[in-house]
């Protein structure tokens, strides 16, 4: 292991990882360096508990009949008739605030809220019923134009300080009712529709606007890609990884940054094991990563959607036969993912952790006297990282088979 001041940089035949030492990492290194190893396992684990606790509250508004229901199904991955999703219909059929947890990652809340199309509608009236402040932020859906009540209420939110995004639903139906057009244009079309969004926000008074069109029945069309990569950059570090995590694969990018989110917590992980098999207590290293273990293979499984639920979706949403999704999984980890499994992985790169203990026993101390830590901690690492990069490669097959057959 080759030591800077700005990073840590783990080589590993022929991949490697660089970690970038943020706060976190500074204060476990110094725990391990300078304090006790209880310490740096109590850190560690703090850290993870916090991830746990984690909360993300989305406010999905807009007028009536403008799609908000079918979003918020989108959105957490469901169609409109899955169990569990919001009900829709061709007239509101929200009246109060309804939390929709994400069906794998509960502490993400979809909120439908009540439309705001109504005679009587004061934007500040309307938060105030709606409890604003428990919202990170807001998404205001339209179907045709931008009207006065929009702005209203996007105008009362920036003055709460609250972030909002203006989206235009239904681009599909748009899309197919202009292809019927002689001379139809997609690109044209989009462009059309984008600037009378824009011409409505700014005849009420909204400077230099952003509009994003999106279809909730192909998210992976349109400005969704966008929608996303705006709402993560402008949320909270800790509250980033929450909603990417949550989000539906259904993009090459997505699918690449939650493998990066994933990889970024692996050194916490492997650390985790390593200072476990520090402690002298016999059997306890082993029945403590395997626990670990089973847990993060889980996650990334789950982030990818590789399970039954989420490739059935796909395959709905796509017309792609499940089983011809399911054939381009090579991962053994697609078919099971258990204590025996995660046993049999520990052992075939057991010989990891002996042949890359020498590369950093002096750089952290209380490792270097340990071999047990040493050896544990390269262990899991190398078994992480393998298995993070095949299921993404799973995650991605299967994204460009179903892709590639709806185009």
């Amino acid at each position: 292991m080759l030591v800077r001041k700005s990073s840590i940089r783990l080589t590993m035949a022929d991949d490697y990882a660089i970690i970038d030492e943020d706060d976190e990492v500074r204060e476990i290194r110094d725990a391990l360096e300078n304090q006790t190893l209880t310490s740096a396992v109590a850190k560690i684990q703090d850290y993870f508990e916090q991830i746990d606790r984690v909360e993300l509250n989305i406010a999905i508004t807009g007028e009536s009949g403008s799609g908000k229901s079918t979003f918020v199904n989108a959105f957490r991955g469901l169609g409109d008739e899955d169990e569990g999703a919001a009900p829709t219909g061709v007239v509101e059929t929200t009246m109060e605030p309804t939390v929709y947890p994400h069906p794998k990652y509960p502490k993400v809340k979809v909120w439908d809220l009540p439309g705001i199309g109504t005679p009587n509608f004061k934007a500040d009236e309307y938060l105030q019923k709606v409890e604003f402040k428990r919202y990170d932020f807001f998404i205001i859906i339209i179907s045709e134009r931008f009207k006065v009540n929009n702005v209203q209420l996007a105008t009362e939110i920036q003055r709460m300080k609250k972030r909002f995004y203006f989206v235009r639903s239904k681009i599909d139906n748009s899309i197919h009712a202009e292809k019927r057009k002689k001379d139809f244009d997609e690109d044209k079309t989009l462009s059309i529709i984008r600037e009378d969004c824009m011409k409505g926000l700014l005849e009420n008074g909204v400077a230099s606007p952003t509009v994003f069109l999106i279809s909730s029945f192909d998210l992976q069309l349109y400005d969704f890609p966008k929608l996303e990569e705006t709402m993560e950059k402008e949320l909270p570090k800790h509250k980033q990884r929450v909603l990417l995590l949550s989000l539906p694969n259904i993009t090459l990018d997505i699918n690449k940054k939650k493998k990066e989110a994933l990889q970024a917590n692996i050194w916490k992980v492997s650390l985790l094991s390593g200072a476990v098999a520090a402690i002298p207590i016999p059997g306890l290293s082993v029945v403590v990563d395997v626990g670990i273990l089973v847990k993060e293979l889980s996650s990334y499984y789950q982030a990818f959607g590789l399970d039954d639920e989420s490739l059935k979706n796909l395959s709905d949403k796509t017309n792609v036969p499940l089983e011809e999704l399911k054939a381009v999984l090579t991962s053994p980890l697609n078919k099971e993912i258990s204590g025996d499994v995660v046993i049999k992985l520990l052992t075939k790169f057991a010989g990891a952790g002996l042949m890359l203990l020498e590369y950093w026993a002096s750089t952290i101390p209380v490792f270097g006297s340990m071999a047990a830590a040493g050896i544990s901690f390269a262990t899991t690492h190398r078994m992480l990282t393998s298995c993070l990069n095949e299921l993404a490669e799973d995650a991605q097959n299967v994204l460009m088979r179903a892709l590639q057959t709806e185009v």
